[in-house]
This record gives C-alpha cells, structure tokens and sequence, in this order.
C-alpha cells in the first residue's frame, strides 16, 4: 500500500476533479507484477494501467488501491469491473469513495465473489487523497497559503526569495492552481481545463465567500496561494485557507522583539502546527486548519 500511495502522488496536480489513485498488483504468490496510477481527467485509472501491465498474472492475486474502486461508467468504464474482469482474489482499499454511487465498487466486488479489506493504511493514504476529499465536504476547492514571514511571524510585504521561492515553484506541480500576488493564477495544462484565472480586480468587494466560489469555478480541487495577495486578503484574513505553510527567519540565540507590544506568532490561530524543519537561513511550519 505504501508504494501505492507513493506512486500516487504523481497524479497531484494533473487528474482534477479525479483523484490522484495509485495502485499495485500482486500475483498469487504476493510478487508485485504490476502497478499504475492516474493522470488526467479522461484517460485510465490505476486499477486499469495496473492492470495493463499485470497482464494474466493478475489472476488469482491482489490489488491494493488507495481508493475505492469507482462502480460507474463515465468517460471509461468502472474499475470494479475491470478488477472483476481480471479475476483477481483479494482488493485491499485505502480510502473509501465518498462519490461513489449506487452499492459502490467495494460492494460490488464482494458480490463477485472477491475479498475486499478497508481502511488498510487510510491516514497514510490521504497524505495524498485528503486535499481532494476535504474539497468534495466543504464543495470548494482545498486551500493552501504559503508565505514567508518576517521575525514576528506575520506575512512578509516583499516577494518570496531564496529556498522558500524555490520550494514555493517546487509545490507548484502538486496543485491544479497556483495565484500569485496579483490574483492570476497558472493551472497545469489538462489538469481543469482551465490554464490561466484572473479575479476580477475589486469586483467582489472583499467577500471571502465569492472569491472561493470564484476559484472553485476554475474545476480546481487543490490551489495554492503564494506571497502576500493583496486581491485575496479576504481569504486569507477570513480563516477559510485550509493550510499554511511559513518560512520564518532564522532569529539570534537569544532575541528580544522591538516592541513590547509585538505580538509573536509561528502559525495564525485557528491552525494546528503538523511540521516545524529547518531550512537554511528559514524555519518551515506547516499548519492545518482546526475549525
């Protein structure tokens, strides 16, 4: 399941709204033969690619999925059934599909006589799938806000430089959209269908709940905001980004603020410290939203 998800993570940025899936095959003696993941929106799942390169030896053995696998036809067929087709003994899922319709795929294999096991390694899992589940619950896309801070913790006016620029341009293949400073945004080419986004300059007067719905109409399930965005301040100021990552200086030994009155901070309220690493000259905090 590990590798699954590891293969998985390839598809970030590119399958939305699909979820980036990945999935191994092991033949009846528990050898992997064979693996694949998701890439775009309209092209074979995992099951499928894995599948393809299992070939026969898929008979008789396992699939290990990350995500349940879809029980309808859309743009290619149901992977239930191609799993079905193959003859496989054993699916062992990840995460189950909160799109799923009708019984859903896992019920369905069990009805073909198959042994499905769920929940095998979930939270590892949505390492992976949990930007594109939390964007179907909340019917908007997942939020990330990533910034370099000054010593106080606070957003830094001036442009990203140095390893958080370069670690900001490395997230950017891991997101559908990425916004700059000035409200336009890049999407990765056949990941939305969508490539280039510009919110309307003053014409949402600051409301945080139309700038998102605005964002959620480009199709992206996972955008990435970087720098201070003046245009997007209602959204970063209203507590509806899901995640922040800040780069805050590296401070002397022992340090004193300038002011009694500063207020000291590493990630806003309202968010849970998940990673503090150093960086170079930097400290990286990741912080999720708690409410």
């Amino acid at each position: 399941m590990r590798r699954a998800i590891a293969i998985s993570a390839q598809g970030l940025g590119s399958t939305s709204p699909n979820p980036p899936v990945g999935c191994v095959i092991l033949d009846s003696d528990g050898r992997t033969v064979g693996e694949g993941y998701h890439v775009r929106k309209g092209e074979p799942h995992a099951e499928v690619n894995a599948l393809t390169a299992a070939g026969k030896r898929a008979e008789g053995g396992t699939a290990v999925v990350t995500l349940e696998p879809c029980n309808h036809y859309g743009r290619t067929p149901p992977c239930r059934e191609a799993l079905i087709n193959a003859n496989v003994a054993r699916v062992l899922i990840a995460v189950m599909d909160p799109t799923s319709r009708g019984e859903g795929g896992a019920t369905l294999l069990r009805k073909a006589g198959i042994e499905v096991e769920q929940g095998f390694l979930e939270n590892e899992a949505l390492l992976v799938l949990g930007p594109w589940r939390a964007s179907l619950k909340g019917d908007r896309p997942f939020i990330t806000w990533i910034y370099e801070a000054d010593v106080d913790g606070n957003p830094n006016p001036r442009p990203m430089r140095g390893v958080a620029f370069e670690e900001m341009n490395a997230l950017r293949a891991s997101y559908d959209l990425v916004v700059d400073q000035s409200g336009v945004g890049e999407g990765r080419p056949g990941s939305h269908g969508n490539d280039v986004f510009r919110l309307p300059h003053g014409s949402l007067d600051g409301n945080a709940a139309e700038m998102v719905r605005k964002l959620g109409e480009t199709g992206a399930r996972s955008i990435l905001l970087f720098g201070v965005i003046d245009e997007l301040s209602p959204i970063t100021s209203a507590r509806v980004v899901d995640q922040v990552i800040v780069y805050l200086p590296k401070t002397p030994h022992s340090w004193s603020p300038e002011t009694d009155s500063a207020q000291i901070v590493a990630v806003p309220n309202g968010y849970q410290l998940t990673e503090a690493t150093r960086r170079a000259a930097h400290v990286r905090l990741v912080g999720r939203r708690t409410h």
